[in-house]
C-alpha cells in the first residue's frame, strides 16, 4: 500500500538571484508535487553585483533546460575564460586563473610536473602557452568547441538573470507574492517556522522556508539565530563601491583583478555595459577616498549612481536549522574575487532538491547538508587566502598585514605540499581544480622545489616532442577561434536574435 503525503509547501522568501535561483529550480525540477510561493518587495533592492560566474553555472542551465543563447540575450552577458590578475604578486605583474586545463596530465602527476622538468632541460616556454581558455582569452577570441574542449562561464546582469528566472519559475507553477515580510511566526512548541507575516497583514504558511532575504537573513538570524563565525581575519576586505559604465571597448572573454594598496577592483564587461567595483579594508582606506579611486579610474560614462556595501566575511553556523535553509547572502558571503557568489546559491539550491524530504525531514539529512556547504564554504575561503597570504608586497600596511596574517592548518598543508613536491591534493569534490590551484599558486610566486619522478622517464626527444606539440595544437585551436565580440553578436546578440 503507498502512503499518501500532503503536497509540502515551500517558502521562498526574498527575491533576487538567489531568490529566483532556487524558484525556478524547484518549480522546473518539482511541478505539482509541491506548492511554491516566493515572497519579495519591490521595494526592497538587492545586492545585484555577483555578475562575473564560473563554469558550474553552465551545467547548471543546463539542468534546467534554459537555451543558453536565449539566456545570454536576456541577461546581455559574454564569455567568461577566466580572471585576469593584476598586481597581486608585485606591482606590475600580472598572471591568469583560467577555467581550462593547462597540457596533459598523466595519471600518476598532472602537467606541471612534466612542464618543470623542461625547465631542467633548456625548455623555455611559459606555463601558460599549454592551456587553450588562456591564450583565446588574452587574444580576445572565443567559439564553442566540438567535445566542450574549451571550459567557460559567463559575465551577465545578474539582475536581468533574477527577471528571466521568475519568468521560468512563474511558468512552472511559482506564485509570487508581492510584500515585505514583517514578521516570522515560530510555532510555540517545535520552535519551527510556522508562518510569515507581511506588512499587509496576509499570512503565508509553510512547511519549509528558504532564507533569500540577503545579508540581513531574516528568518535564519533574525528569527531562528544561528550565529556566524567571521573569517575577516583571514579575508580583511569589508566594504566595496559598485558602479556601471558604459562600454567603450569590445568586451573580453575574462574578468580583471586589479590589486590597489588596500584591496583590488573589478572590470566585468557585458553586451551592454562594463561591471565596476572597488573591493577595500575600511582600516586603511576611507570610503571617500575609495570612491574617489573608482571613479578616477572607470572607463566610460556612469550610467549608475554607486552602490555601497558594507560586508563580513564568513558563514552561518547552520546552513540548514530546523525548518529553513539559507540560500545565498543569507548563509554567509564569500568576497566576489573568484566569483564564487553565485555558484554557492546553485550549490545549495541542487542540494535542496536532492535532499528534499517526501514526509518528515531527516535530521541526518540536516547535518548532511550543513557538512556539504561549510566544506564548500571553507574550500572557497581558503582558495581566497591564498591570493592575499602568497604575495611579496610589502608596499603597504595592508598588503603588510595579510602577509604576517596566520592562516588556516589546510591553506598552509596545501601551501606547503605544492612548494616541496609540486603536488595538489583535492577533497570531497572541491570546487576548484588542481589547474586552479596550480595556476594561482605559481602566479603568486610559489615554484615547486621538485616534481614527480614519472616525468624523467621521458628521454629529451619524448620530452621535446611532448612540449612542442601541445604548445603547437593550443596555438593551432586558438588561431581558429573567431573575435569574442563578434562571436556573442552573431550567437546572442540582440541583431542575431532579429535576423532569426
Amino acid at each position: 500500500m503507498t502512503e499518501s503525503y500532503a503536497k509540502r509547501r515551500i517558502i521562498v522568501a526574498g527575491g533576487g538571484t538567489a531568490g529566483w535561483m532556487a524558484a525556478a529550480a524547484l518549480a522546473r525540477t518539482l511541478g505539482d508535487a509541491i506548492e511554491l510561493t516566493l515572497v519579495e518587495s519591490e521595494a526592497i533592492g538587492t545586492i545585484g553585483v555577483g555578475e562575473s560566474t564560473i563554469p558550474p553555472l553552465v551545467a547548471y542551465n543546463r539542468l534546467l533546460g534554459i537555451g543558453e543563447a536565449d539566456f545570454m540575450r536576456a541577461t546581455q552577458a559574454t564569455f567568461k575564460l577566466g580572471i585576469n590578475f593584476e598586481n597581486w604578486r608585485v606591482p606590475g605583474e600580472s598572471y591568469f586563473h583560467s577555467f581550462g586545463t593547462t597540457g596533459r596530465d598523466h595519471w600518476s602527476a598532472g602537467f606541471q610536473h612534466f612542464w618543470m622538468h623542461g625547465l631542467t632541460r633548456g625548455h623555455k616556454a611559459s606555463y601558460d602557452d599549454y592551456c587553450i581558455e588562456l591564450q583565446a582569452a588574452m587574444k580576445s577570441r572565443f567559439a564553442h568547441l566540438p567535445d566542450n574542449r574549451i571550459n567557460y562561464a559567463y559575465q551577465l546582469d545578474s539582475g536581468l538573470y533574477a527577471v528571466f528566472l521568475r519568468k521560468l519559475a512563474e511558468a512552472d507553477g511559482c506564485r509570487r507574492v508581492e510584500g515585505k515580510i514583517a514578521e516570522v511566526e515560530l510555532h510555540p512548541e517545535t520552535g519551527d517556522i510556522a508562518a510569515l507575516r507581511l506588512d499587509s497583514g496576509q499570512r503565508l504558511e509553510g512547511d519549509l522556508f528558504l532564507d533569500c532575504t540577503g545579508f540581513r537573513a531574516l528568518l535564519m538570524e533574525g528569527a531562528l539565530h544561528v550565529g556566524y563565525d567571521d573569517w575577516t581575519h583571514w579575508l580583511p576586505c569589508d566594504s566595496a563601491i559598485a558602479v556601471q559604465t558604459a562600454s567603450v571597448r569590445p568586451p573580453v572573454p575574462y574578468t580583471r583583478a586589479i590589486a590597489h594598496d588596500a584591496g583590488w577592483q573589478w572590470r566585468i564587461p557585458l553586451q551592454h555595459r562594463q561591471g565596476n567595483g572597488i573591493v577595500y579594508c575600511s582600516r586603511y582606506l576611507e570610503k571617500d577616498a575609495a570612491l574617489e579611486r573608482l571613479f578616477s579610474t572607470v572607463e566610460g560614462e556612469r550610467l549608475t549612481q554607486p552602490n555601497f556595501i558594507r560586508f563580513t566575511t564568513g558563514a552561518r553556523r547552520k546552513q540548514w536549522h530546523r525548518n529553513c535553509i539559507a540560500v545565498g547572502l543569507s548563509g554567509g558571503f564569500m568576497e566576489p574575487l573568484e566569483s564564487t557568489s553565485i555558484h554557492l546559491i546553485q550549490r545549495a539550491i541542487l542540494r535542496i532538491v536532492r535532499m528534499l524530504p517526501m514526509g518528515k525531514v531527516s535530521e541526518h539529512d540536516i547535518a548532511e547538508f550543513n557538512d556539504q556547504q561549510l566544506t564548500d564554504m571553507e574550500q572557497i575561503r581558503d582558495f581566497l587566502i591564498l591570493h592575499y597570504k602568497a604575495t611579496d608586497r610589502r608596499d603597504s600596511p595592508f598588503w603588510r598585514q595579510c602577509a604576517a596574517m596566520e592562516i588556516p592548518d589546510s591553506l598552509t598543508h596545501k601551501i606547503e605540499l605544492f612548494r616541496e613536491t609540486g603536488r595538489v591534493f583535492r577533497k570531497n569534490e572541491e570546487l576548484f581544480v588542481e589547474n586552479s590551484w596550480v595556476q594561482v599558486m605559481m602566479g603568486q610566486g610559489i615554484m615547486p622545489q621538485s616534481y614527480h619522478p614519472v616525468a624523467t622517464k621521458l628521454s629529451d626527444a619524448e620530452l621535446e616532442h611532448l612540449l612542442h606539440g601541445l604548445r603547437e595544437s593550443v596555438a593551432k585551436t586558438v588561431a581558429g577561434l573567431p573575435d569574442h565580440q563578434a562571436y556573442v553578436a552573431q550567437y546572442c546578440g540582440v541583431q542575431a536574435a532579429r535576423a532569426a
